[in-house]
């Protein structure tokens, strides 16, 4: 049985494309994916991201057991900060990449992957010490992304709360939006600015249909989950299971500045440190087509015939209309400029290490 979230009901009202994502049954599209993925970099695009996770961690031991579980730096956060982090295993490999919310020194948020919430919360509890408490909280929250050059004058439409000033990685915990109790952050995963609005399930409709009607006039539309891999790939931000996952370390997929081996021990550190003084073996690369072709995940990467790595992610950028891809490959080869091979239906196709990310932000 798939699970579905609260917005399920109104999802054909807008024309929704429906696929089964991990389990759940959600849009892929509503009017198109080069639409969809325009509206967000040019004005807004409204996202149905309910079915993340979301976990409480609670009591006198909660900020010692999260630094010690997670590889950024939690004694930097205060309350109403949010910071982008992982979970590693011993080996340096990611158990899953998350948003740390800190509503109080001894009341945290973490923001997990829907696919990993069960294995995510069996390996908190696995590590948990101390006086602290573990609350899944996923069932009861809805969550939705605005996102866009245009957030912030739909979102001012609805609130009194001082978004305006709100930094990225702020939140508030307890905003009122068109009369919606919302944890309000500006945070999101399309590379453009937005807000990601936290509310109870039986909030999350009308709080959907206020949003879309104060953004009409500002070009906003419903945005599924085909424009959210577009846009997040040319932000070069990463997913959990092609640019990260068990075999990948954070320090190869090119996530360094999340991992802070100065701040005392944590899960994963030894092995991290090592990688670090013995250089990555392998690393994250931008690369664009030469060649005709599209580099799709898991397409074998070749120097000289000799196979170097793979494709993570690749498609042609809405944006920018060039075949480009993330692949991780050895480090030998990651030079900007270096020649590579895409294995491509058999064939070798030509193409050649970028810089990335393939899409910044207009300040």
């Amino acid at each position: 049985m798939l699970k579905r979230t609260p917005l399920f009901p109104i999802y054909a009202e807008h024309g929704a494309r429906i696929i089964d994502f991990g389990g759940w049954e959600l849009p892929v599209q509503f009017t198109g994916i080069q639409k969809e993925h325009d509206a967000v970099r040019g004005q807004a695009g409204l996202f149905d991201v309910s079915h993340m996770g979301e976990v409480r961690v609670q009591g006198a031991g909660a900020f010692a057991c999260l630094q010690r579980l997670t590889t950024n730096d939690v004694a930097k956060l205060a309350p109403g900060q949010c910071q982008y982090s992982l979970l590693c295993y011993p080996h340096g490999g990611v158990v899953d990449d998350l948003l740390v919310y800190k509503l109080t020194d001894q009341d945290y948020m973490l923001v997990i992957n829907a696919s990993n919430i069960d294995k995510d919360i069996a390996w908190l509890q696995q590590h948990l010490t101390g006086e602290v408490q573990l609350t899944n909280i996923s069932d009861d929250t809805a969550l939705l992304a605005l996102q866009g050059p245009r957030a912030v004058d739909i979102l001012a439409k609805l609130t009194d709360a001082p978004i305006q000033t709100l930094k990225t990685f702020h939140f508030l915990p307890e905003a009122n939006i068109a009369g919606v109790t919302t944890l309000l952050s500006r945070t999101g995963y399309t590379g453009e600015d937005g807000f990601e609005l936290y509310v109870n399930n039986k909030d999350a409709i009308a709080l959907w249909q206020k949003l879309l009607e104060a953004g009409e006039e500002h070009g906003l539309i419903p945005t599924g989950l085909g424009a959210r891999d577009t846009l997040r790939f040319e932000a070069r931000l990463p997913l959990y299971g092609q640019e990260l996952s068990a075999e990948i370390t954070p320090l190869e997929a090119g996530l360094t500045y999340f991992v802070k081996l100065d701040k005392g021990d944590f899960i994963g550190r030894d092995a991290l440190l090592e990688q670090k003084a013995n250089g990555v073996p392998r690393k994250l690369v931008g690369i664009e087509m030469q060649e005709r072709g599209i580099p799709r995940p898991h397409y074998a990467v070749y120097v000289e015939g000799k196979k170097i790595g793979e494709i993570t992610t690749g498609t042609q950028s809405p944006t920018y209309k060039t075949n480009v891809g993330l692949a991780l490959i050895d480090t030998a080869y990651s030079a900007l400029g270096t020649d590579v091979y895409v294995e491509i239906r058999g064939a070798q196709v030509k193409a050649s290490v970028v810089a990335t990310p393939f899409h910044k932000r207009k300040s």
